[in-house]
């Protein structure tokens, strides 16, 4: 029978930690509970985890490395609390009050656990707040940097109908999903940056190591003659690429350029222009466009599931979409619903949203069962984002070799060009 290591509390919030043998880790926490303790982690045991432990603590850490250690800390405005840490937060908060143990002790318990300070630190206050009198939600609310509203709303949901464990164990899922889906987003555009750092690193290695070399053969061998147009080119490039007046001007224009988009992204109209071109531009904006759709219904199919009324959801969906065309879209369709009309038509008649989300919303609306439907969606997007990576990988690929093969093949042929004159030269004479 497979070993289990087990980090658990019991109803004083006092912590034990061992090993099990269980089927399975589902009967490990119920072994657990059977015993009147909370399990906070239940995980197979690899073997040698116990004498690891052991040997780790038998070792010292030196008294100077110690303090020092304690004396390094972020500044409050550098930390921040990652998705990964937040969703393992949630989960294991789930697991704790659907075994029965009161709030505020799990927050305490998980608080002693918790290695980021900036959660540990919010975990404590909020487990104050509730002692103080204020609910879950309010205490959330005092962490705006930590737990954003589409959290906050959920949370609450939960506690007026009572089924607090069931929300925030729906969270833990819906954020490991969302980030499943950034993650693959962000994968399908790192093998073009890779590629697009590598051609210019082979651009700038020719122009600062080879074209000078070659200039100085030709200044050799052409004898007073003028080069081709290309070749005075990328001559000239190579010239005036480390030249300091270059570099001061490129370094100016970029932090202008820079400093402008900032100032333009702030702005609403900004805003909504930059991610209107994202949503269209080629080969990425059908993958932005899936990832939004997917990410939209998914959040409010979570949100009317956890029992918040459906105008508020639209809400909480429009501010948290991360995309300003969804957000206007969204908040069109808030209106309209707020006239009374259904969702599906308003939806249609933004124009962003594809015929097979209107038909399943109308579906979902007539049957009742809107938030099922709404989940079903997401998941078939969230296949859609899948398949798009893949395509779009295999499309980029051969373009940015090509791509690549121009801006080596233009330089190598810049330099062969006087060779081949010369050549054409001896021969004719």
């Amino acid at each position: 029978m497979p070993k289990y290591r087990f980090v658990a509390v019991d109803q004083k919030g006092k912590e034990y930690s061992g090993n099990m043998d269980a089927a399975d880790e589902a009967e490990a926490q119920s072994k657990l509970r059977d015993k009147g303790l909370f399990p906070t982690s239940v995980t197979a045991d690899s073997g040698g985890g116990t004498a690891k432990k052991t040997a780790a603590k038998g070792k010292k850490k030196p008294a100077g490395k110690q303090s020092l250690q304690k004396e390094i800390t972020m500044p409050s405005f550098l930390q921040k609390v990652k998705p990964k840490e937040l969703m393992s937060f949630t989960r294991q908060l789930a697991t704790l009050v659907n075994a029965g143990l009161p709030l505020v002790r799990g927050l305490q318990v998980l608080g002693r656990q918790e290695k980021n300070p900036m959660l540990k630190r919010a975990l404590r206050d909020m487990g104050d707040a509730i002692e103080s009198g204020s609910n879950f939600a309010e205490a959330l609310v005092q962490h705006p940097r930590i737990f954003d509203k589409l959290y906050v709303n959920m949370v609450k949901a939960g506690e007026v109908g009572g089924v607090l464990d069931k929300v925030l164990l729906a969270l833990a899922e819906f954020m490991e999903k969302v980030q499943k889906i950034k993650n693959k987003v962000k994968g399908a555009m790192i093998y073009p940056i890779v590629v697009l750092t590598l051609a210019m690193g082979i651009m700038v290695f020719l122009m600062v190591f080879i074209i000078p070399k070659f200039e100085k053969i030709f200044e050799d061998i052409m004898q007073g003659k003028e080069l081709p147009w290309l070749t005075r080119q990328v001559v000239a490039v190579s010239e005036n690429m480390f030249n300091v007046t270059t570099i001061i001007t490129t370094i100016v224009v970029i932090v202008v350029l820079i400093i402008a988009l900032s100032f333009f992204k702030k702005s609403r109209k900004g805003a909504y222009m930059i991610d209107w071109s994202k949503l269209h531009m080629p080969l990425f904006g059908s993958l932005f466009m899936k990832s939004a759709i997917g990410r939209f219904t998914r959040t409010l199919g979570e949100l009317m599931d956890s029992g918040v009324p459906v105008l508020q959801a639209l809400t909480i969906v429009g501010e948290t979409s991360g995309n300003n065309v969804v957000e206007v879209a969204v908040h069109e369709v808030h209106d309209a619903v707020k006239e009374g009309e259904n969702i599906a038509p308003t939806l249609d008649s933004t124009g962003i949203f594809p015929p097979m989300v209107i038909s399943m919303v109308e579906v979902g609306e007539e049957t009742g069962e809107l938030p099922q439907m709404l989940r079903r969606i997401a998941d078939n997007f969230d296949d859609e984002v899948d398949n798009a990576v893949a395509g779009l990988t295999s499309v980029i690929e051969p373009l940015l070799i090509v791509m690549l093969a121009l801006i080596v093949g233009t330089i190598v042929i810049a330099l062969f060009l006087p060779l081949i004159g010369i050549i054409e030269g001896l021969n004719t004479g």
